[in-house]
């Protein structure tokens, strides 16, 4: 059996985005993105929401233009991101523009477990909209915060609300621009 894990990077007061739905704040300078491409680099499924997926599919064409100059650590991560398999939940989307994608309805905790039970590489779970059910079933492992030293004072949380679990800090680590890395497993 294979892990799942969530990655967020949040506000110092645990928002993913701000109250309009920004979130340009929350743009990793060189070395964290560096830092995020090692933590992703062991899935090979993403698991997305219809919004999250919008967001990421950007990544499709990341360095694939003709003379586009692209930072190594950007490179790096579309690179990484087309060769994953992603997974979409979605009631409304009809069909998706990347290769290596598929559609599902609803978000099935049984078919999530037998991928992890079936997968020979991590699975990766992005938006806490879609990791709700996913933490409620106890499906994740590992949870991987990266925090800006920023307040931004509401906006969508960045860990679902509703289910309890008890953590274990794994690992932890401060990068020059004061964002703050937290690794933690379920206990």
């Amino acid at each position: 059996m294979t892990k799942l894990t969530y990655i967020a990077i949040t506000s110092l007061d645990g928002f993913i985005e701000d109250d309009s739905g920004g979130f340009d704040w929350a743009a990793p300078d060189s070395e964290v993105h560096a830092f995020i491409n090692e933590l992703i680099r062991p899935a090979g499924t993403y698991l997305y929401g219809r919004r999250m997926y919008e967001t990421m599919a950007v990544w499709q064409d990341v360095g694939t233009e003709p003379g586009a100059e692209v930072p190594p650590t950007e490179l790096d991560f579309a690179e990484l991101w087309r060769a994953a398999d992603k997974v979409v939940y979605s009631r409304t989307l009809e069909a998706v523009p990347t290769p290596r994608t598929r559609v599902e309805r609803e978000f099935d905790a049984e078919g999530v477990q037998r991928l992890k039970d079936s997968a020979d590489r991590e699975l990766a779970i992005g938006g806490p909209d879609i990791a709700r059910p996913a933490f409620a079933a106890g499906l994740i492992d590992d949870i991987h915060l990266l925090m800006q030293p920023l307040v931004i004072g509401g906006g969508k949380p960045g860990l679902p609300r509703g289910p309890r679990f008890d953590l274990e800090l794994r690992d932890e680590r401060r990068f020059a621009s004061g964002v703050v890395y937290l690794h933690y497993a379920r206990r």
